[in-house]
């Protein structure tokens, strides 16, 4: 037992040496170079621009022109003219239903024309020798009236057939489908020898390519922001106006698309509380296609003068972002800032730094608050427009 409490007291006391040791240790002053070590960082003024924001969405691009191709006759296929998926212009033929029923119909209604001509000139030629028989007396006034109802009935005859004739001729040229418009082709739904029903058979269907809608939805929140904008005079509304728009589909990069507002609709959606809006892109090598997404940005504000600087330059503490910022002594301090959009590669600052500030945009993990580095000053660019 007593071998025990020795044990304990001898241990006590090498614990207590060690404590007043450590202590000693820290109280000593390191070197100065120790305690402190200035890094060299590059500085940078803010850059100051006059800039607009940009709003982004994701849309869907859409057909300008959309259009199922159905027979305006009915009858059998004779041809097929087009490739599945071929280019075509307008007026190209696309098929031919059998022609001759309705080439029949108005050889009838030629020769129901000719009938009527020559009813036309009999009754004519009557009624103007009735008119002379009634100036001598050889002809009752009842008989000349009967011959003018003849007459009149047989130009009503004339106008019947001449308009049976238009008809059949329209009926005739329905027999060949053409193309409504410029555009690309879809799959035939038919083949040759197939019944198609007038107005009702959908043989194919035809999409116009160049231009082509981008098709997207905008927040109430925003659609008034850009009302209030058009209001206060910093940005046309774009129903009214045809403001800038560029797009990039998913595998591009930058924004190398670009277009103006088209369309806004009159009314937001009740059940979504969104309202719909297109930009119009031109596609001359139609490599946008109806159905793609894309990310589109619009001009969401008026000019403004902003100040830019690098993302590299900004540092995160939880929900809050910093800047670091040096004197003319080299001492560092830190800026709450406030974010905005990026801008050709640099970020805008709301607020919490000014133009005349210095701040550290390369090596900021290497400076402290309070601490002292070697500031290199460089000058900051702006990438190239549309590059981001």
């Amino acid at each position: 037992m007593m071998m025990t409490h020795i044990r304990i007291s001898i241990l006590q006391f090498q614990n207590s040496v060690l404590s007043v040791l450590l202590i000693a240790l820290l109280l000593i002053p390191l070197p100065a170079v120790a305690q402190q070590q200035a890094f060299p960082v590059d500085v940078a003024k803010p850059l100051v621009r006059t800039i607009v924001d940009w709003d982004e969405y994701t849309g869907r691009f859409e057909a300008v022109q959309r259009v199922e191709i159905r027979p305006r006759v009915s009858g059998y296929i004779d041809e097929i003219l087009f490739r599945d998926g071929q280019l075509v212009k307008k007026g190209d033929l696309l098929m031919r239903i059998d022609p001759r029923p309705f080439q029949t119909t108005l050889d009838s209604a030629k020769a129901q024309l000719a009938s009527a001509e020559a009813e036309q000139r009999r009754t004519r030629i009557e009624l103007e020798r009735g008119q002379e028989l009634v100036e001598s007396g050889a002809l009752s006034v009842q008989v000349l009236d009967e011959r003018l109802a003849a007459s009149l009935r047989a130009d009503a005859e004339i106008v019947i057939a001449e308009a049976a004739i238009r008809s059949a001729e329209l009926n005739v040229e329905f027999t060949e489908v053409r193309a409504p418009f410029d555009g690309r082709i879809s799959d035939r739904a038919v083949n040759i020898g197939a019944l198609v029903v007038e107005n009702n058979s959908v043989v194919t269907t035809l999409i116009a390519t160049d231009p082509i809608y981008l098709e997207f939805t905008g927040s109430e929140a925003d659609f008034l922001k850009y009302s209030r904008l058009s209001l206060n005079g910093n940005r046309e509304s774009s129903r009214n106006a045809a403001n800038p728009v560029e797009a990039r589909l998913i595998d591009e990069q930058g924004w190398p698309h670009k277009g103006v507002m088209n369309f806004v609709d009159n009314e937001l959606d009740p059940g979504s509380g969104t309202i719909r809006a297109r930009a119009i892109f031109d596609n001359p090598d139609e490599f946008l296609t109806p159905g793609l997404f894309a990310r589109l940005r619009i001009i969401g504000s008026g000019e403004y003068e902003a100040l830019l600087l690098p993302d590299e330059a900004i540092l995160s503490d939880q929900a809050r972002k910093i800047v670091l910022v040096v004197d003319g002594e080299g001492m560092v301090g830190a800026r709450v800032v406030e974010l905005g959009p990026l801008h050709q590669g640099l970020r805008v600052i709301r607020s919490g730094i000014t133009a005349k500030d210095t701040v550290i945009v390369n090596g900021v993990l290497r400076a402290r608050p309070g601490g002292q580095v070697v500031p290199e000053e460089i000058t900051l660019a702006l990438e190239e427009a549309g590059s981001q």
